[in-house]
């Protein structure tokens, strides 16, 4: 055979052998979703139902999932039903899930519960918190360097939230002046009385609010568009909302943590406990910024943002306190 030939057929018979072995070695064969609403509620919903997808396409795994669980019995039957079709690792899209899978993983021991922003307890638990202190920080720096009344405010869900102080903290590294006004509605998905709580920080004179409340703050950032104000947007990256009204968003990228869960669950190396996740682990990030913010502060952030990675401390000197 001409030389040539032979070289040929061999490099096409090497890239072939390269082509079969790509892709995860490893298998998922069943994963099972829980979310307290809906997967298409364009926010925490969704970012779990793409992260569920994720999984079905890199591992090629049959999935389920179940929305509106929101109580131990359903939650319980759920995962009755997960176990039936033999489900070895099981989401659950929110903190109300990490007591309860505690509770039932001695009951399922070939399965493993995943939760968020809880605390897990047992061997084959597992819960998921997002480091929120730092985006809330650069959130913070983005709403006092726009502000021309120098009043922000925060409608957050829960007192807990790292975020809320990072926001706060970032605010008066910007502009020591600039005054934060924090309410609570002590739910996620309260949407009528964020609007409230809405409506008493604009009667103080505040330009820039941060919905941090990802059932409410689509509803939130709508009503500042009217009023030709600005948010911080949540969660998602919700510039397209109204890149005049957004000035950035601070985004946990649910859906590529869920690959990050199954690599490692698919590898046998998925711990049981409390796992934190920031910037660095490429699952948190800024989202795109308004054309009201000029390119020279988006250059700042994103060089804040690198210092941080590399070196773990804010701009303030400080490291993240969570």
């Amino acid at each position: 055979m001409n030389k040539k030939w032979y070289m040929f057929f061999l490099i096409v018979f090497l890239v072939g052998l390269s082509g079969c072995s790509a892709g995860n070695s490893e298998e998922i064969e069943k994963v099972g979703l829980l979310v307290p609403e809906a997967v298409n509620d364009g926010v925490w919903g969704t970012k779990g139902y793409k992260g569920l997808l994720k999984i079905q396409s890199d591992y090629h795994a049959d999935v389920f999932y179940k929305e509106g669980m929101k109580n131990d019995t359903s939650i319980k039957q759920a995962v009755e039903e997960f176990d039936d079709k033999d489900v070895t690792l099981v989401f659950g899209h929110g903190s109300e899930y990490a007591d309860v899978f505690n509770d039932l993983s001695g009951e399922h021991p070939d399965m493993h519960f995943v939760s968020f922003n809880g605390h897990a307890t047992e061997k084959n638990t597992t819960s998921l918190q997002f480091k929120g202190y730092a985006m809330g920080f650069f959130g913070g720096m983005t709403a006092a360097f726009h502000s021309k009344t120098k009043k922000i405010g925060v409608i957050a869900a829960f007192e807990w939230q790292p975020e809320v102080q990072g926001f706060i903290d970032g605010a008066k590294y910007q502009n020591s002046e600039t005054e934060v006004n924090v309410e609570y509605t002590n739910h996620w998905d309260d949407q009528e009385r964020a609007l409230n709580e809405l409506d008493t920080l604009l009667k103080e004179g505040i330009d820039v609010v941060y919905p941090a409340g990802d059932g409410y703050n689509v509803a939130v950032i709508e009503k500042l568009k009217e009023k030709g104000l600005y948010a911080i947007g949540y969660v998602s990256d919700q510039s397209d909302l109204g890149e005049s009204t957004v000035l950035t968003s601070t985004v946990q990228q649910a859906d590529k943590l869920y690959g990050v869960v199954a690599e490692r669950f698919a590898h046998d190396e998925l711990e049981s406990g409390n796992l934190e996740f920031d910037f660095g682990d490429g699952v948190i990030s800024m989202g795109k910024f308004s054309p009201l913010i000029p390119k020279d502060f988006q250059t700042e952030i994103k060089q804040h943002i690198k210092d941080y990675i590399d070196t773990g401390k804010l701009p303030n000197g400080k490291e993240s306190k969570q």
